[in-house]
């Protein structure tokens, strides 16, 4: 995944979030239901916003095993300077991998925040496109 189409998914996990469920609560709240009704329409409606989460959050770990494992395979052929440096950058992505498994069980209990799910978004793109631009060197 280029660094373009990274951005791009990182800012499409967030606006789809945000626009779906000010969509949903809006046409929820106008729409001539009982009570009842309307709450369960709204917990079907979180049930499928925390799997979706769950599952681009998955995506991003697997991005991040892909290019953890692509930089320890050519980490062989380096000197030892370079070497030192990719284990660094690789250090930073499995931190960042590491977050990312936290924030879908946060997801899974409930308890994740928007900010903690932007966090774990952000630093796990970056760590994937960090280590891309270091492969491509």
């Amino acid at each position: 995944m280029s660094s373009d189409k990274s951005g791009n998914l990182k800012k499409v996990i967030i606006g789809t979030a945000v626009a779906a469920t000010a969509g949903y609560v809006a046409g929820v709240l106008t729409a001539p239901k009982s009570g009842k009704e309307t709450r369960e329409d709204i917990k079907e409606a979180a049930t499928k916003k925390r799997e979706d989460a769950i599952k681009d959050l998955k995506h991003l770990q697997e991005e991040l095993d892909k290019v953890i494992n692509q930089s320890k395979a050519r980490m062989d052929k380096l000197s030892s300077k370079a070497k030192e440096e990719l284990q660094e950058v690789v250090s930073k992505a499995k931190n960042a991998k590491e977050k990312t498994g936290e924030v879908i069980q946060a997801v899974r209990k409930g308890d994740a925040k928007d900010a903690d799910l932007k966090r774990a978004v952000t630093s796990a793109q970056s760590s994937i496109e960090n280590l891309r631009e270091y492969l491509r060197k």
